[in-house]
């Protein structure tokens, strides 16, 4: 229940529908480009977990290989940096009030996954521990 509050205010206060809007539209770009449709997936799974992040991590992926880890490099020189700029920058900004901690811990937690998306992928905490 607490995860589901969280979430809620996340999407309201936090910025997550501003960070999922900003992750598809970089998709759908990234779709429309066909050359670039794995960067697409990646925004999309970004998209998909800044909308909703308590709950929910981020895991390497089985059988990610060279190629994921090149397409990594790649991602990190066009686009990673920024938005891990952006996610600390927020992160920073919303763990200065005590309501804000949690969501600054939030858009930290998206640090990582915004610098190296490819090759992971979201799964709920408590599929974690089963």
């Amino acid at each position: 229940m607490i995860r589901f509050v969280l979430n809620v205010l996340w999407v309201i206060f936090g910025g997550g529908i501003v960070l999922f809007l900003g992750y598809g539209l970089a998709a759908l770009i990234c779709f429309a480009l066909i050359v670039t449709i794995p960067f697409g997936v990646a925004s999309w799974r970004l998209a998909v977990y800044s909308l909703w992040p308590f709950g929910r991590t981020i895991i390497p992926k089985r059988g990610a290989g060279l190629a994921s880890g090149l397409a990594n490099i790649l991602w990190l020189i066009l686009a990673g940096w920024w938005l891990a700029l952006s996610h600390i920058t927020a992160g920073i900004a919303l763990c200065i009030t005590i309501i804000g901690i949690p969501f600054g811990i939030a858009n930290l937690k998206l640090v990582p996954a915004a610098l190296w998306p490819l090759g992971q992928e979201v799964v709920d905490t408590d599929d974690l521990s089963a």
